[in-house]
């Protein structure tokens, strides 16, 4: 299996960045993981490094039927409600294990490149090709860009989700100077979670 790579963690913010180089997503209501398959080997780890690959087997056997066969994916394990918006309780309570899908936000190797030095509008394409017609499972978290974030955020707001997270496009991978920025919904459940 490739060395782990670790985690670029969003910083809090107040304000949605503004200007045509940020790309915007949905900050997704569940668990951080690295998807990695080398071959016919999967693993699937959260970001405090546990194993998850048993728990999550809708994932790992979607990874598994790809037809790339060496990548290592960076997203956000979710189980949806009924109306597709992501559901922390039901992820949490272990009842859903079977149904719980990967929103990939980033692709940081692909048949044994590493892409983390790759801009991410870089790396976003790369992932949109791994995972085109890809039917279940394993998805490209959308992404708007540009000037839309504030927007983006008030409309995330309205819809009761957990905020959005906002990347400069040109930006490489980079753990310690990650400048990813997260700006949180204040009424959702997340801001007051205690785990």
């Amino acid at each position: 299996m490739p060395q782990p790579f670790e985690f670029c963690v969003p910083k809090a913010a107040k304000a949605v960045p503004v200007g045509a180089d940020w790309l915007h997503e949905i900050k997704y209501d569940g668990y951080r993981a690295r998807l990695v398959r080398a071959g016919d080997k999967v693993k699937l780890e959260s970001k405090a490094g546990l194993d998850w690959t048993w728990r999550f087997p809708f994932i790992v056997e979607t990874a598994l039927k790809m037809r790339q066969t060496h990548f290592a994916i960076d997203g956000e394990i979710v189980v949806l409600d009924v109306r597709g918006i992501s559901d922390f309780d039901a992820l949490h309570s272990r009842r859903h294990d079977a149904e719980a899908q990967l929103y990939a936000f980033d692709l940081l190797a692909h048949d044994g490149d590493d892409l983390r030095d790759h801009p991410l509008h870089a790396r976003k394409a790369q992932l949109g090709k791994l995972l085109r017609r890809q039917p279940e499972g394993i998805f490209v978290a959308p992404f708007e860009p540009g000037a839309i974030g504030p927007d983006l955020f008030v409309a995330a707001c309205r819809m009761e989700l957990e905020g959005i997270v906002s990347k400069h496009r040109e930006r490489r991978y980079r753990p310690r100077t990650c400048d990813w920025i997260k700006v949180k919904n204040r009424k959702h459940p997340a801001m007051t979670r205690e785990f």
